[in-house]
């Protein structure tokens, strides 16, 4: 496969293996160019697109709990507000534009060839803008639709790149990590005013702490 695709691949790329999975990385500036290459060579074919997934790395590998070994400071560290699951809306919680943010992956299936390719693409959070790929694939409608939905991942050239899963008038993308747990609103019935209002959360961001119990003998 690696001399397949290092014989027809148009474009800037690399080759990464993870699980056993073949995996071009490339920027978004030669997307369309690599994938071209891999739908329309048919010594590739990739002709099915299976998956299209967004990945925000923002917190990537922070925990509150990990711990190597005891520690005298206990569960305390666990109500201490660290985390992103404990800020609200209006929280700012980055101080600085990350590169390489967000990850869109793209997972290919040749039926002709019985072979699985990964494409991945890392975007910066200053502009996560990335070329539509539904010229090629029209299948690639949804999945986008639902990237920008969740990620705010803008697709250059989607004809219809709408919200997909939140409501029109919602705030943020949550799948985000800087995205409130508690969420930014809260829908109720106003008996007075006899219809839906929204209103900011009332609870209170809060990260379960564990417990140990003990019973006296």
């Amino acid at each position: 496969m690696e001399n397949l695709i290092a014989k027809h691949i148009v474009g800037q790329y690399e080759l990464e293996e993870y699980s056993d999975i073949l995996t071009i990385k490339t920027n978004k500036d030669s997307l369309l160019d690599v994938m071209n290459s891999l739908k329309n060579n048919k010594a590739l074919d990739f002709a099915q697109l299976t998956d299209l997934c967004a990945v925000d790395y923002y917190t990537y590998g922070e925990t509150e709990w990990g711990t190597k070994e005891a520690t005298s400071t206990g569960y305390s560290r666990g109500i201490k507000p660290s985390s992103h699951g404990r800020i609200k809306f209006e929280d700012k919680t980055l101080p600085n534009k990350m590169e390489n943010r967000f990850c869109v992956a793209y997972h290919l299936l040749s039926i002709s060839n019985n072979n699985r390719i990964r494409v991945k693409v890392y975007l910066s959070d200053a502009l996560p803008i990335i070329k539509s790929i539904t010229s090629l694939w029209p299948a690639a409608d949804w999945y986008e639709r639902e990237a920008f939905d969740l990620f705010g991942i803008l697709f250059e050239g989607h004809p219809d790149l709408r919200r997909l899963l939140s409501d029109y008038g919602f705030i943020g993308h949550p799948f985000r990590k800087d995205f409130p747990l508690i969420g930014n609103t809260q829908i109720r019935y106003d008996p007075n005013l006899k219809r839906i209002i929204q209103e900011p959360v009332s609870i209170t961001p809060r990260v379960l702490v564990p417990k140990v119990i003990r019973e006296d003998k």
